[in-house]
């Protein structure tokens, strides 16, 4: 029996082809920020809204979601990643046993399967940044 030697050269390029490339992901990050209404940003983001305030949520991309708050405030969230099959259902759910969703909080993308709604993809949320929509 001959002992088999064990090809280790092409590691580090598999290492390399899974690290991902700054630009590009700065490129799809702006690409769903496009994708998303214009937005005056109108302070700094949080960490935190009360979730007992959001009224609506309307998911933009698969990386930017708005969330519209009692009283006219909207904080739009950009997760740190793409968030697969998002862009397509459109809506999320999520689990928390505070009253607040938070930065880091995952979500999950919400699919419709037949007659069902099944829980898809789990994705942390970014930062709540404060926005009034640019009206056109």
């Amino acid at each position: 029996m001959t002992p088999r030697l064990l090809a280790l050269a092409p590691l580090p390029l598999l290492i390399a082809a899974c690290t991902p490339d700054p630009a590009a992901e700065a490129a799809r990050t702006q690409a769903a920020l496009d994708a998303a209404p214009a937005a005056t940003v109108l302070g700094p983001g949080q960490n935190c809204v009360d979730r007992s305030q959001v009224r609506h949520t309307v998911v933009r991309s698969d990386r930017v979601i708005d969330f519209e708050m009692n009283g006219g405030k909207v904080y739009r969230s950009t997760l740190p990643s793409r968030c697969p099959g998002l862009e397509w259902d459109r809506a999320i759910t999520y689990e928390t046993s505070i009253n607040q969703l938070c930065t880091q909080q995952i979500v999950y993308s919400l699919q419709r399967i037949g007659n069902s709604l099944q829980r898809g993809a789990g994705c942390s949320l970014g930062e709540f940044v404060p926005i009034e929509y640019v009206k056109e």
